[in-house]
């Protein structure tokens, strides 16, 4: 990309910041709906991985017998039939999908922050590592926070981190776009 097309695209941005601000809106009134019904939130969020599995599902069917003469084909269809599961799962029983992904949620964000406190010490000559630390930690601490409450706190962690997300996202597009509006 030359130095001219990436001038033209900053100045195509600009002229639409009205867009990323009306992004920003809708999204952060999203956000705000979420967190009214955290319950409501964490089903709907439940039912978005539900369909995703039954999508990948599919795809990985599809991508199974597109294929000919691959060996893995039993090895795709067993994948399938897994992801297939999950989503009927997350359909048919969806307190105890949102159970289930908040106890996964809570054990990955505690491996995570376990494993970035050691990169953080590793890195621990170089500036800012103190930052690194910080962070893995605020993300292991969330992790433990949500199995503590394990499972009663089900019904609302992923209803939770929906609306957090769409309220940070939302108010981001608002102020890239105010920024973008002054200049």
């Amino acid at each position: 990309m030359t130095l001219s097309s990436e001038a033209d695209d900053r100045d195509a941005i600009r002229k639409n910041w009205g867009w990323f601000l009306a992004l920003g809106v809708l999204v952060l009134v999203f956000g705000i709906i979420a967190a009214g019904n955290l319950f409501v939130a964490t089903i709907a969020s439940t039912y978005l991985i539900g369909i995703l599995m039954i999508v990948a599902a599919i795809a990985q069917i599809v991508q199974a017998f597109s294929v000919p003469g691959w060996g893995g084909k039993i090895f795709a269809v067993i994948a399938a039939a897994l992801y297939g599961f999950a989503g009927y799962f997350a359909f048919s029983q969806p307190l105890a999908a949102t159970a289930t992904l908040t106890l996964a949620l809570g054990a990955l964000l505690l491996a995570s922050g376990v494993i970035r406190v050691f990169m953080a010490f590793k890195e621990r000559p170089l500036a800012g590592w103190g930052w690194m630390l910080f962070g893995a930690v605020v993300t292991a601490i969330a992790g433990l926070l949500i199995l503590s409450g394990w499972p009663g706190n089900s019904v609302w962690v992923l209803g939770m981190v929906l609306a957090v997300d769409l309220i940070a996202s939302g108010i981001s597009y608002i102020m890239l776009a105010l920024g973008l509006k002054d200049v």
